[in-house]
């Protein structure tokens, strides 16, 4: 199954009102059983996974936190282009009608690096409908194992659901106590917006002569489809 079919098989039920954080997306749509903030993936992988330094549909790109992204950040590679062009589907990165927490899905990230080993990228940003301004550093890709495969393969599967019912059951629980009347989820998302870094360097246009590479981009954002899970976040 390809990641943009499990994405649209995602439940009706878990798009409403939900937040994401990148790695529980990231983790779900793969299928690499790795825990924690996203700037620890790279190394838990090791031993565990293969990595490597070109892209692979299914593997997960891995950011290294910096100034301004200080838990890293993970991505799913939905589909490769060319040896330096490459689409994701990945959770909390641009904001959706202002809101953080959202998915997109299919959205263009191209190698910038000297070597062309991926170690520096540019990743479209919604609010500029363009490649952000900003470059990022990378670790490289963590690639599935069969297991991996099989566990994304299945889709929504047992744990996802339950992990939302939780979610839900205790939003709901919230959201009385608190703000009666108010819509659950979205009282533990304005909670949930704690550690998006200020991303104004990526609110500036690409420059006019690197427009043709935005042609790549197809830029799908799935508003709110997932849980959040409060021990990580990017």
């Amino acid at each position: 199954m390809t990641v943009a079919a499990f994405v649209g098989m995602t439940p009706a039920a878990a798009t409403a009102d939900i937040y994401w954080q990148c790695v529980p997306f990231a983790r779900l749509l793969s299928g690499i059983q790795i825990f924690g903030d996203a700037r620890t993936w790279w190394q838990q992988a090791v031993g565990k996974y293969e990595t490597g330094f070109q892209p692979k549909a299914g593997a997960v790109l891995c950011f290294k936190p910096t100034d301004r992204m200080r838990l890293g950040h993970v991505a799913v590679v939905s589909q490769v282009l060319t040896d330096r062009v490459v689409q994701i589907t990945h959770a909390n990165w641009s904001p959706i009608g202002g809101t953080r927490g959202q998915v997109e899905k299919d959205v263009t990230v191209i190698d910038v690096s000297p070597s062309g080993d991926w170690s520096q990228v540019k990743v479209w940003y919604d609010p500029s409908r363009d490649l952000g301004g900003s470059t990022y550093p990378t670790y490289g890709f963590i690639y599935q194992d069969a297991t991996a495969k099989k566990i994304a393969a299945n889709g929504w599967n047992s744990a996802g659901a339950t992990a939302l019912a939780v979610a839900q059951t205790a939003a709901n629980q919230v959201s009385a106590a608190v703000r009666p009347g108010a819509g659950p989820l979205a009282i533990l998302s304005q909670a949930a917006d704690l550690y998006r870094p200020d991303r104004r360097a990526d609110r500036r246009r690409h420059r006019p002569g690197r427009r043709t590479l935005s042609a790549y981009s197809r830029n799908r954002s799935l508003s709110g489809t997932g849980a959040r899970w409060t021990s990580e976040q990017t």
